[in-house]
C-alpha cells in the first residue's frame, strides 16, 4: 500500500513542477476507521469506512496555491494540481512562504511502534461485544446506575505519505483503538452522569471491559447528591484528566504562530521564568507507542525532544517553517496539517514531567480545597492569560475527600495559575497526546451559585 501511494505522491510533485512551480510538497492519507455506539445492550450506529486522499501544495515564488482530491486517478491527480496552479497564480506573496531548507529534510530513524496487526485482525462481533461488556459491567456495578449514554468502540488503521520537490519521501503506517462508556446514576432526585475510557495502538494495550465499565460508574456514583459552596479562594487540586486542559493553554501560547501575531502572554517572555520552578513541560515526538508519535512532522522535518520550559523557565516556543522564519528561528519540527494548505502548529507527545508525590498524598495535604474532576466551558484567554471555567469535582476537609460539589466556577489566570502550582503528582499517563499528573494550585477564586 504505501509503495503505490508513494509514487502517486512522487507523480503529483513531479507533475507540479513540470507545469512551473517553483516548489511543491504533497500529502496522502489512506486507511480504515471503525466505529461502534451500544446504548442498553443493542447497537445504536456503526460505522465501518475507508477513506483516501490526497492534497497538494504548490509554490510560484513566494505564491502558494493549495488543492485536494480523494481522486487518486491519474486524471484525479492533475486536476488537483491544476486547481492548485490556478489558486497560486491569483495569490498574494507572501516573503516567509517556502519549502523547510533541505538540511532540515529527514525522518527519526528507529520504531516508534505505531502500528499493530492485531486492530486491523478484530472481527466486527468483538468490537461490539467489547463495547457491550463495557457497558454491562457499568450497569451492574450498583442499583443507582439505572441508564446509560451508551458504550463504545472506535478504531483505525492507515498510511500516511509525504514528498516534496526537495526530494523528500516517506511513509509511515499507524493504528489505534478506544473503548469508552458513560452510565448515568440516580439516588433520590439527584442524577448524575461520568464517563471512563482506554485507548491505546494496540488493542492488546487497552483495559479491560469490566475494569473501564466499573471505573465509569465508580465516577457517575461519587458526583451523586452535589452541593453548593459560596464564593472564596482556595486551594484546588486538578485531577489528572482534567489537568491536561492546563497543558492545552500552555500549549497554545507557546504556539509560534500565536507568538508572531502577539496573540499569547508569552510573546515576549523567553528565557524567562513564567511557571513554578517544580513545572518543566515537554513535547516529544519519538515516544514509541503513544499517540503524539511520528518519524517526521507534516513538513518532511524529523520528529524530535523539545523542552518548553524547564524549572518554571521558557526555553523554547514549538515552531513550523512558516513561523520559525517569521521570527527568525528554525522549526522545531512541529509542522502540521491534515491532507493540504499551509502547514500549522502542532504537538507531539506533550506533557508535564512528573513529581514524586502521588495524588492521595497532595489531597492529604490540603484541609480544605477543590477537587476538580471535570471542567465546562471555554473561558481562557491566551493572549491576556485570563480564566474563567464550570467545574465540578469534591470538596476537600481535612485531606479527605468529601462531598461532590457542581455548579460553581473557578477563576484566576494562567500567569497566576503557573507561578502558584506547589505540588505535581506522581501519576502521569498518557491516554492521548496530550498527558498532565495530578496538579495543586495554591488559591484560586470559585464562585458557587445562590
Amino acid at each position: 500500500m504505501s509503495a503505490a501511494l508513494e509514487g502517486i505522491a512522487e507523480r503529483a510533485v513531479a507533475m507540479a513542477c513540470g507545469l512551473g512551480a517553483t516548489d511543491a510538497e504533497c500529502t496522502l492519507a489512506e486507511g480504515s476507521e471503525f466505529s461502534v455506539n451500544v446504548r442498553l445492550g443493542e447497537v445504536e450506529s456503526l460505522k465501518d469506512a475507508g477513506s483516501s486522499g490526497a492534497g497538494i501544495r504548490v509554490l510560484l515564488g513566494k505564491r502558494a496555491g493549495s488543492s485536494y482530491t480523494s481522486d487518486l486517478s491519474e486524471e484525479g491527480i492533475r486536476r488537483m494540481v491544476a486547481q492548485a496552479m490556478e489558486i497560486a497564480e491569483i495569490a498574494t506573496e507572501d516573503p516567509h512562504a517556502g519549502l523547510p531548507d533541505r538540511g532540515e529534510l529527514g525522518r527519526f530513524e528507529g520504531d516508534l511502534k505505531l502500528f499493530f496487526d492485531d486492530v486491523a485482525a478484530l472481527a466486527t462481533e468483538d468490537k461490539i461485544a467489547r463495547a457491550k461488556e463495557t457497558e454491562k459491567a457499568a450497569m451492574a456495578y450498583d442499583p443507582r446506575i439505572v441508564n446509560s449514554e451508551g458504550a463504545s468502540f472506535n478504531s483505525y488503521t492507515g498510511v500516511r505519505v509525504f514528498a516534496n520537490s526537495f526530494g523528500f519521501l516517506g511513509s509511515y503506517a499507524s493504528s489505534s483503538c478506544s473503548l469508552s462508556v458513560t452510565p448515568v446514576a440516580r439516588d433520590g432526585g439527584s442524577m448524575e452522569r461520568d464517563y471512563w475510557y482506554t485507548s491505546a495502538r494496540s488493542s492488546t494495550s487497552l483495559e479491560d471491559p469490566e475494569y473501564v465499565g466499573q471505573q465509569a460508574a465508580r465516577r457517575a456514583l461519587r458526583r451523586l447528591n452535589p452541593r453548593k459552596v459560596g464564593t472564596q479562594k482556595i486551594p484546588v487540586i486538578f485531577e489528572s484528566r482534567v489537568a491536561r486542559g492546563l497543558l492545552d493553554h500552555l500549549f497554545d501560547a507557546a504556539s509560534g504562530s500565536a507568538v508572531y501575531r502577539k496573540a499569547t502572554f508569552l510573546a515576549d517572555k523567553l528565557g524567562e521564568p513564567i511557571a513554578s520552578p517544580r513545572l518543566t513541560v515537554i513535547d516529544d515526538a519519538t515516544m514509541p507507542g503513544l499517540f503524539g508519535s511520528s518519524p517526521f512532522d507534516d513538513e518532511g522535518v524529523p520528529s524530535r525532544r523539545t523542552v518548553v520550559l524547564e524549572r518554571g523557565v521558557l526555553k523554547s516556543f514549538l515552531h513550523n517553517t512558516y513561523t520559525a522564519r517569521r521570527l527568525g528561528m528554525r522549526t522545531t519540527g512541529n509542522g502540521s496539517r491534515g491532507l493540504t494548505g499551509n502547514a500549522g502548529v502542532g504537538h507531539g507527545n506533550f506533557y508535564l514531567e512528573p513529581g514524586e508525590r502521588s495524588a492521595d498524598e497532595i489531597i492529604r495535604g490540603v484541609s480544605k480545597g477543590l477537587y476538580v474532576t471535570e471542567l465546562i466551558g471555554f473561558g481562557v484567554n491566551v493572549v491576556t492569560g485570563d480564566y474563567s471555567r464550570g467545574a465540578s469535582g469534591h470538596w476537600i476537609e481535612n485531606g479527605e475527600l468529601g462531598w461532590p460539589v457542581s455548579e460553581i466556577t473557578i477563576a484566576s489566570t494562567l500567569q497566576e495559575m503557573l507561578m502558584n502550582i506547589e505540588a505535581v503528582g506522581s501519576d502521569l499517563e498518557f491516554r492521548g497526546s496530550l498527558a498532565s499528573p495530578t496538579l495543586l494550585v495554591r488559591e484560586m477564586t470559585i464562585s458557587g451559585r445562590s
